[in-house]
Parts: C-alpha cells; structure tokens; sequence
C-alpha cells in the first residue's frame, strides 16, 4: 500500500477509536458517578425496588397526600406526576392548567412506604438525579411511624433547591427544633454534587449514630447522646420512606419566586435499596468500614 493509502487507513481507524472513546465518554458520563460497591460480607440486601415494571408497586408503595406543611402543599394524585419506565421511577412538578379542579397552581407526586414497608437500621441507598427549575425542591427522606413530627424523629436523606450544585443531609426531631440552642451534635450538612448526573445518597443506621452517605462516601455522622435525654434520639424505631418532588414554599423561594418558565420539573429515581448487617460480621468490622 502507498503511503497515502497508509494514511488514509489510518485517518479511519483514528477516527473510529475516536468515535468509540467518545461513546464510551457519553455513556460514563450519564451513568456516573457511581457509589463504593457494598460489600456482601458485611452488608446483606434486605428490602429494595428496581423499578422495573410499567407502573408503581403498590405492595411497596401509597400515593402521599396533600396537607398544609409546605413539602406536600401541592402534591396530587394526577396520574401524569408518577411514572414507572425504563427501569426507573419519575417524579413530576407541573403547572396546573386546570384551575377550576384543583386551585393549587402547580402538581407534584410523592410516594411513601408509610404501612408498607418499614425498618429500623442497616444501610440505604437511593439513585437519583434532577431536572431542575427555580422553586424545585425533590427530596428523599424518612419518618419515624411512632408518635407525631418531630417527636418521631426525620432523616434527609436528600434536599434539593432550584438548581444548586448542593445537597443538604439532616436530622429533625423535638430535640433539634425545640431543645438544642448550639447545634450539638452537628445535625446536618451539605454536599456538592454534579447536579445533572445521577447520584447515590443514602445512610448508615445503627442504634449509636447516623452517617449520611453521597455516592457511598460519608458526609456527615449523627451520633446518639444519651447525656443529651431520650428526645435527641428518636432513631430507635422503624422508619419509613418518603419520595417526594415538592414546588415552591418558604425554603426553596428563599432565593427568588417559582419560575413557572422551568416547568415541567422532575426527578428521577433508579432504584431504591436497604441493607441489614450480615449476620456473620462482627461489629467492629462495621465501624472500621465506614471510617475507611
């Protein structure tokens, strides 16, 4: 072959394994970044949903419904706000464009295992991503089934506002709210994420301490202080779910009014998943891993 012949061939296969690489780059980028595999000596799967159907699982999860506290002011039962394909679970935020059924100006869906599904420690983990607009604010989070808020104790898995490149983790109870003047324990956090991609957030729960994870690396641990009485610890009970994809409030408006150009809104959920302590694995082996 001549040498130009040469180069032609290899101007061809350049720009095949060019093409290649920047597949392989696209897909990396939509599936990143990933969380630390969970180690199956340690970590034994519990509870989960893949999402895998063509509609909500109803043995797993209820519609939540609308109430006057801000995070659920605007949810509906709409079918259009929750969708199950693809192998995922969407969440939708909308403009109301039928103000004569319902007055509430925008949509959201929510989902709660509430008397479905509950646990009380191990570890958990939810993929998620956004997409975002002024006035959003998806969270994934978990209540305490005994007694009323605060009393039962919250856990923020994840807050989202509008479109920050953070996330806040956080405890809520009584004890947080009403007692506690100088934030002792440190009862929450942020996170910078890549806002677009998918992220893993999640917990490690025990009957001592509380320790937020975003992509499998801890952010922040919440310990038990009994010095501090039994209010500061209503973690000692089976907690349940909330998946919700909120429009508007105090909070989230703190930066500027509902832009109702963004909309729709949504986030979307790979899979959600709870995992109790292997039976075999000593508790010491427990703590190192979530110190490494």
């Amino acid at each position: 072959m001549n040498i130009s012949g040469k180069i032609v061939l290899f101007g061809s296969i350049t720009l095949v394994a060019l093409a290649a690489s920047v597949t392989t780059s696209a897909r990396a980028a939509t599936l990143t970044p990933l969380p630390k595999p969970v180690d199956p000596t340690k970590w034994k799967l519990l509870w989960q949903d893949e999402f895998d159907g063509t509609k909500l699982d109803d043995s797993k999860w209820a519609l939540c419904k609308r109430g006057k506290a801000d995070w659920m002011n605007t949810i509906s039962d709409d079918p259009s706000l929750i969708k199950v394909a693809n192998g995922t679970l969407l969440l939708r935020g909308i403009q109301n464009n039928n103000l004569d059924k319902d007055p509430s100006p925008y949509l959201t869906g929510a989902i709660t295992s509430k008397d479905k599904f509950t646990f009380q420690y191990g570890k958990v983990q939810v993929r998620a991503r956004f997409k975002s607009a002024q006035g959003a604010w998806p969270a994934l989070w978990m209540l305490g089934q005994d007694r009323g808020w605060p009393d039962n104790g919250e856990i923020d898995l994840m807050e989202h506002l509008n479109f920050d490149d953070i996330v806040y983790q956080t405890v809520h109870s009584s004890y947080t709210l009403n007692i506690d003047k100088t934030n002792t324990p440190k009862k929450g956090t942020t996170c910078k994420i890549e806002r677009d991609r998918w992220n893993t957030y999640g917990c490690e729960w025990d009957a001592d301490k509380i320790i937020f994870t975003v992509n499998g690396e801890p952010t922040l641990s919440y310990p038990r202080l009994p010095e501090k009485g039994e209010k500061q610890w209503p973690f000692n009970q089976p907690f349940y779910f909330i998946l919700s994809m909120q429009i508007g409030g105090n909070w989230v408006n703190g930066s500027g009014p509902t832009n109702p150009a963004h909309y729709p809104a949504s986030m979307e959920i790979d899979w959600v998943r709870v995992y109790s302590p292997h039976p075999t694995t000593p508790a010491s082996l427990l703590r190192r891993d979530r110190e490494t």
